[in-house]
């Protein structure tokens, strides 16, 4: 993996989180939250598709569109987790 591939899933990446936090809304924190989210789900789903051998829309060696999916997984999964409210008795 290359530097400019690295710097290419970053910046995907993080245009994945941010759009996201467009479209949800919140603070700051949402933002962060998003963010991280996006990241690590961009990278799961490249190193799973890499692990598995699979190629989908993949962009030099930055395999897109399984990172794109495993992004899309995380920030629903991360937003919906993030909406648990507890309750103090």
């Amino acid at each position: 993996m290359t530097l400019p591939a690295l710097f290419f899933g970053l910046v995907l990446s993080s245009l994945y989180g941010a759009a996201f936090h467009l479209w949800k809304g919140g603070g700051l924190k949402k933002l962060l939250l998003f963010l991280i989210l996006a990241w690590v789900g961009f990278w799961a789903g490249h190193l799973l598709a890499a692990r598995l051998g699979w190629t989908f829309l993949a962009l030099g060696p930055v395999n897109t569109g399984m990172a794109t999916l495993g992004s899309a997984l995380v920030l629903f999964v991360g937003d919906w987790l993030s909406q648990v409210e507890v309750q103090r008795k």
